[in-house]
């Protein structure tokens, strides 16, 4: 049975799904249609921080243009352009005993490709959500759904899944910033 989470909420994966070892991270959204005259292209990405805040190197920024970490952990299954459809719109997939053990955190990101230019914002973005499942199986074992009004954010922290005393947890986030990529860039990447 999954879990359904609130902005802030935590669970421990030790505890909630034990022996999970490759989780899938699917990240959802919908468009509202606007009069700016351009599509929406969502972008989700993932930073693979260490203990200092820091990724070790831009090879441990995982996106569209840079689909596996170093270690091979983590695979990004592709940029959807359009997010036309039901479900998943972008997936990510972490396999948990291949990550660095340098590794902490993983930030997982939503961001506007060229929010300014286009004028769009998350407040023209509803039905976000970010789940996580045994990509073994399939089966889901949380899930958040972003409800609140992000009116003039042009990028989102979804969720965190990160390492506490030796055990593997998830964090649902849902910070908006008005940053676009090049903020989380910035506060991750030296």
């Amino acid at each position: 049975m999954s879990i359904n989470l609130s902005k802030g909420e935590r669970i421990n994966l030790s505890k909630e799904a034990p022996g999970l070892k490759k989780v899938g991270v699917g990240l959802g959204w919908d468009t509202n249609t606007t009069d700016t005259g351009v599509d929406f292209d969502l972008d989700a990405s993932v930073f693979l921080v260490g203990a200092n805040g820091k990724i070790p190197s831009e090879k441990y920024f995982v996106f569209y243009n840079n689909l596996t970490s170093p270690d091979g952990a983590v695979k990004h299954t592709g940029d959807n352009r359009t997010g036309q459809g039901d479900g998943d719109d972008e997936t990510i997939l972490v396999d948990i005993p291949k990550l660095d053990g340098n590794i902490q955190d993983l930030i997982f990101v939503v961001t506007i490709h060229e929010a300014t230019a286009r004028k769009q914002n998350f407040g023209q973005v509803r039905n976000a959500f970010i789940r996580l499942y045994n990509e073994e199986n399939g089966k889901e074992v949380a899930k958040y759904e972003l409800n609140e009004d992000f009116s003039r954010e042009t990028a989102l922290e979804f969720g965190r899944l990160y390492k506490k005393d030796g055990e593997w947890r998830f964090q649902a986030v849902g910070q908006g910033y008005n940053t676009g990529l090049q903020g989380f860039v910035d506060k991750y990447y030296e």
